[in-house]
Order: C-alpha cells, then structure tokens, then sequence
C-alpha cells in the first residue's frame, strides 16, 4: 500500500486516476438511460464501431480517438433509423451494423500495418498511458456528455420510461432518441484508453445493474451507479497496480464485485426488515 501512495505522485497515475474518475461516472450516467430502454448491450456495438475508428485514424493518420467518435457517432444515427423503420428486424439491423464495424477495423488494421501494442491499447484499455492530450479528450467529452444528461434530465427520464407518453406530451423523441445513442457512442470513445473497447459495455450497463438493487427512486439509482461506477474505476486501478495485472479487466472485475455486494447487501436488509 505504501508503495501505491508512492507512485501516486508520479505523473502517469495521476492522469490514470482523473482518467478512472472521469470515465467511471460518466458511463452508468448515460448508461442508466440505456438500461431502462432495453439497450444494455449497443454498448458493446459502438465498442465494434469504434475498433473501425480507430484503425482507420492509423490508417489515415488521425487521432484514432477522433476518428472512433466519428464512426461510433455515425454508427448511432444509422442504429436509430434502421430501429425506427424497421422495428420487427431491428436485432438483425443492428448486427448487420455491429459487425461492419469489426470487419471494417480489420481491414484498416491490415492496410495500415499497426495491429501492434498501440492498437491492442484501444482493444483492451490502456489507462496508464493515458497522455495529457488523451486526458483533455476524455475530460471534454465526459462534461459533454454529463452536461447535456443534467439539461434535459426531465426529458430523457420521460423518453425511458414511456416514449409514447413522451410523444403524447409533445416531445421530440426522434431527436432525444438520436442525441441518447450519440451521447453513449461518445461515452463508449472516451472509455476506450480506461478499459479497451472488449470490456467498454460492462462499465456501462454493471453499474448500474448494481445500483438498481439499492437506489429509490430514478435519481437515487443514477447516484449510486455513477458512485460504483467511480468506485470501481478508483478500486480496480488500485488492485491492478497492487497485483500487477491487466487495469481494464480488473476494473470490470471490481465492478462485478460491486454488484455482487449490492445485490447480498438488499438481500439482507430485505431478511431484516421481514424478521422485523
């Protein structure tokens, strides 16, 4: 522990802890959203998405991190409209679009030679090489993303939990269905360097699984999960350093653990309460 405390004045962890912090609670933030709406694995498709970005920003050149947001980004607008035209093969509508994405990046990974450490970085996370520009990028679209969830906080809580009712009211849903995929793909893109682009949906949807067994209320759920989700990235990067093993994985696996406390820790209050 001693030396953990250490090597926390070095630059590096430092940018990997605020880079943790940042991405931990942005992604159950928006990931709640996506929960409610039955979406907890697009996650994963924006994951695929982005593998083609990022391939294709060393193929051509370009911050790989830009380049993954534009695909994820656009990869959200033609999820939406396949899912709005189509409704009964929207499964296979997204399917066709998620493996687009990783046959796409194995063919710009091809083309430009760097399948290499640098790519498997994006592939399973590399928080502590996160770079002070990487840390800007992250930081801007995690404030982003958590600014535009507080602004239309009423709007997007009416669009989760009854989108005809929304439609009833007079809402543009077609426009908060597209902006929600748009702001998960960008939340997806600014994980990628926290936990790789594998594991980017857990630190969406397993947060917030475990705070749906505690919170009360839609607020208190999204509190708890960004709380875990915060939690976990701090925790995970702590025991990964600690045991020197891989940081993404053991930030996912912290959050597991979370999960399984949460769910033991509703269990017996609910065994409390009935003896009472």
């Amino acid at each position: 522990m001693a030396e953990f405390i250490d090597v926390l004045q070095q630059g590096y962890m430092q940018r990997a802890i605020m880079a943790g912090l940042l991405v931990g609670v942005t992604c159950p933030a928006i990931g709640l959203y996506l929960v409610l709406r039955r979406l907890s694995l697009i996650g994963d498709g924006f994951g695929h998405l982005s593998f083609a970005g990022v391939a294709a920003g060393w193929l051509w050149g370009i911050y790989p991190l830009f380049t993954a947001a534009a695909f994820a980004m656009l990869g959200a607008i033609v999820i939406e409209k396949l899912r709005t035209w189509r409704r009964e093969y929207s499964d296979l509508a997204l399917a066709i679009v998620f493996y687009s994405g990783i046959a796409l990046g194995v063919v710009f990974a091809g083309l430009s030679r760097h399948l290499n450490v640098n790519l498997l970085g994006y592939l399973f996370g590399s928080i502590l090489t996160v770079s002070d520009f990487d840390l800007l990028v992250i930081g801007g679209a995690s404030i982003l993303v958590l600014a535009t969830l507080s602004l239309l906080e009423k709007e997007f809580f009416a669009l989760a939990y009854d989108e005809d009712g929304a439609r009833v009211a007079g809402l543009p849903v077609t426009v908060l269905n597209h902006l929600v995929l748009l702001l998960a793909a960008l939340t997806v893109v600014a994980a990628l360097r926290v936990v790789g682009i594998v594991l980017v949906a857990g630190l969406l949807v397993i947060p917030v699984a475990a705070s749906l067994q505690l919170g009360r209320g839609f607020r208190g759920t999204r509190t708890w999960a960004m709380v875990f989700g915060g939690g976990s990235a701090l925790l995970g990067l702590m025991a990964s350093y600690l045991l020197d093993i891989a940081p993404g994985g053991t930030i996912i696996l912290t959050s597991i653990l979370v999960f399984i406390v949460a769910g033991a820790a509703r269990e017996i209050a609910g065994l409390v309460q009935r003896r009472a």
